[in-house]
């Protein structure tokens, strides 16, 4: 295969779509909180502290001005996008996968011990491959009559 097949591979992997999708999800979900944040929040808290939040905290040095209020907003922002993406798809996704882990049936053993030499054999086996001694058959459950 080539160079150009590979990445052609590469990007029509569902992985890779998937990835990709996801970005574009999160990036918009980013733009939508950051905008419930600077047009509600920011608000929100400016009437509780009587002052323009994105002002608050304000200072001017040699004509730079350093806006922690602003600063605060984009933690705020910060703050509430992890909570909305660990809500929306973490929490669910960690039941989800405890729920299918919890439905899985313990498959029956496939091996057990040589009840002489203790070597792991096969649960069929009725001779030991490694020190060859003939194993004792299971008792088969009766059949009801």
């Amino acid at each position: 295969m080539g160079v150009k097949e590979d990445l052609k591979t590469f990007l029509t992997q569902a992985s890779f779509v998937t990835m990709a999708v996801a970005f574009i999800v999160g990036t918009q979900v980013g733009l939508v909180i950051g905008a419930l944040v600077s047009g509600v929040v920011d608000p929100l808290i400016g009437v509780f502290f009587k002052a323009n939040f994105s002002q608050l905290g304000v200072l001017t040095v040699n004509g730079s001005q350093f806006e922690f209020g602003t600063f605060l907003g984009a933690v705020i922002n910060f703050l509430i996008v992890l909570i909305v993406i660990f809500f929306a798809f973490v929490y669910p996704l960690a039941l989800h996968a405890k729920r299918v882990e919890a439905r899985k049936a313990k498959a029956p053993p496939t091996t057990k011990p040589c009840p002489y030499c203790f070597s792991t054999i096969s649960i069929q086996a009725t001779r030991c491959a490694f020190c060859t001694q003939a194993l004792p058959t299971p008792v088969a459950a009766a059949a009801p009559a």
